[in-house]
């Protein structure tokens, strides 16, 4: 949404360019999400995750690098402005592949029966919600804490999502809906059981 202004900002002021860069990212984000339609079966959920994120957090990092750069040259730094575009589509291309098409697969197939459609509203609501709050807060934050501040936030908030990916998202692939419960359920079998121990030594003492 605010590529046009990202790019205005290293010092692009061509509309025919904006504009043809822009298009190609519309591309670039299309041919990546038809790639991972067919890699979600092969590679699986957790491994398109882990790549896109850490592809995500390295380009917002390039970004935020070549923005600040810009932004403390004098003179126009044109392989910094080539840079910014490249880690642009690098963006779109690692966000496309992954974080934005898994996303949705895995959170439909994480959630019990029982509560799928209610897992599935709250996992939308929250989702729109965050897109509402990252688009109205960009400009103000950016004018805070300069537009390469905001892409280095953004980039340790990326880091922190590989993070919980890699600690707490198990793969999916090949997995059947009663697996899923299963996985995700084991720490609260362990509790029930443990629970159940204790009545049982309970009974016993009495």
């Amino acid at each position: 949404m605010y590529t046009p202004r990202i790019f205005e900002r290293t010092g692009i002021t061509d509309k025919s360019v904006l504009l043809l860069a822009t298009v190609g990212m519309g591309i670039s984000d299309a041919v990546f999400v038809l790639i991972s339609t067919f890699l979600l079966d092969r590679v699986g959920r957790r491994i398109l995750l882990l790549v896109s994120s850490g592809g995500v957090a390295v380009s917002l990092l390039g970004l935020g690098a070549c923005m600040r750069i810009v932004e403390h040259s004098d003179d126009k730094v044109s392989w910094a402005i080539s840079f910014t575009i490249v880690f642009t589509y690098i963006y779109v291309a690692f966000t496309a592949i992954g974080l934005g098409p898994v996303t949705w697969v895995y959170s439909s197939e994480i959630f019990p029966l029982r509560l799928r459609a209610q897992g599935l509203g709250v996992g939308v609501t929250v989702n729109r919600f965050t897109n509402v709050v990252v688009v109205t807060s960009f400009i103000s934050i950016y004018q805070k804490i300069t537009m390469a501040g905001i892409f280095f936030m953004y980039t340790a908030i990326t880091a922190l999502a590989w993070c919980f990916y890699y600690s707490f998202l198990p793969e999916t692939k090949g997995r059947s809906l009663e697996d899923m419960e299963s996985i995700f359920g084991k720490t609260n079998d362990i509790n029930n059981n443990n629970q159940v121990k204790h009545v049982i030594n309970g009974y016993n003492n009495a």
